[in-house]
């Protein structure tokens, strides 16, 4: 495989250990400015986005503008790191809501939005169930954040015509991210066993808002000509399903000091992943029922204990299912590496972007 000699492990572009900095203290700045008519709301928020994170969104996008010519520094650029502090914003609302459905009890280390709210109406003996006021309080949270990143990338001081172009990408990526959670949601009710399904899942609750679309709402800002934006939304839909295979392995191997969340959480949660769908396949190819057996139990929501995660995690070895995810990472990377040979790009853009590729699907949280 050549990602390595194209990442250029070692030379990373200038400005990649200014950005994030930079995206911080816009974040920052736009919070303290922000109308404050619902503290607890705002303060739920503020802590989840200053928390950390890695960034991954805003800074696929900056890519996506220096890619297509956007400045590296000066007022444009300034313009620039503003408007992509909405992916954070966006990503935020994903995040409260996704920990609301799948019943998550940390998020980064720390109690998610509809647990810490849920505890505070408890220890206050507050009125109504807790449980309820948790979760609807931690909907509004992630509903402020919403509309809060509309508002950053609305007033972020994009000119007329490169707003125009960015709400392109921004209004397919909502609606995509939305489509891509409900996908999610149903295959679990329905209880899907199809690769193909989960891989589509991938696609748009992953790849398209994390990769694909943050890279085309940069290149839109910055006035990328059509040829060059469907290049770099090609290597972003593969980087993106790449990046969530990582994510669907590292939800059943990942080690909880580093990732932030329980060992083998997606297991516990019954997560319908393409790393699961891919097990079932082999295991009904193989003749192996009771495998089949043990891989639904987990998914169907029995009782996950430690040693039903280390039983599953041994069958997702032992069936192969966890090669293929890996081979499939691999390949998905490749791909996404010959769409950038495509296209022109400045040698700095074209190894941030190498490196990018490695850093997202090889990674340990």
């Amino acid at each position: 495989m050549t990602l390595v000699s194209r990442a250029r492990p070692g030379t990373r572009p200038a400005f990649d250990d200014g950005l994030l900095p930079r995206l911080h203290g816009e974040l920052e700045a736009f919070l303290a400015r922000a109308p404050d008519l619902a503290p607890d709301l705002t303060d739920a928020l503020a802590r989840l986005l200053l928390s950390g994170g890695k960034r991954v969104r805003p800074t696929f996008a900056w890519w996506g503008w220096r890619a297509a010519g956007g400045p590296v520094d000066g007022p444009r650029a300034d313009v620039a790191v503003r408007a992509l502090i909405a992916l954070e914003m966006l990503q935020g609302c994903a995040l409260v809501h996704d920990d609301v459905m799948d019943r998550s009890a940390t998020r980064r280390g720390r109690p998610t939005a509809h647990v810490a709210f849920a505890a505070r109406h408890h220890r206050g003996r507050w009125a109504g169930d807790s449980r309820h006021y948790g979760d609807s309080a931690a909907v509004l949270v992630g509903d402020l954040a919403l509309a809060w990143a509309d508002d950053a990338l609305v007033t972020a001081g994009l000119d007329g015509a490169a707003l125009a172009r960015a709400w392109v990408p921004w209004q397919a990526m909502r609606t995509e991210m939305i489509a891509g959670q409900h996908l999610d949601l149903l295959a679990g009710a329905r209880r899907e066993e199809s690769l193909e399904k989960a891989l589509t899942v991938a696609r748009l609750k992953t790849a398209a808002y994390t990769v694909e679309r943050p890279l085309h709402l940069g290149a839109a800002m910055a006035g990328a000509p059509a040829h060059l934006v469907d290049a770099l939304r090609s290597y972003g839909r593969d980087i993106g399903v790449a990046f969530q295979l990582r994510d669907d392995l590292l939800g059943v191997f990942g080690d909880p000091a580093v990732t932030g969340k329980p060992a083998g959480d997606d297991l516990r949660d019954g997560k319908r992943t393409a790393l699961m769908a891919l097990a079932l396949g082999l295991a009904r190819s193989a003749g192996r029922p009771d495998a089949a057996r043990v891989l639904r139990d987990c998914l169907e929501g029995h009782e996950v204990t430690d040693g039903t995660v280390l039983e599953v995690r041994a069958l997702l070895w032992e069936l192969g299912a966890v090669d293929a995810v890996e081979e499939r990472i691999g390949s998905l990377t490749g791909l996404a590496l010959q769409a950038l040979d495509q296209v022109e790009l400045d040698e700095p853009v074209r190894a941030a972007l190498g490196a990018l590729a490695a850093t997202a699907t090889d990674r340990r949280r």
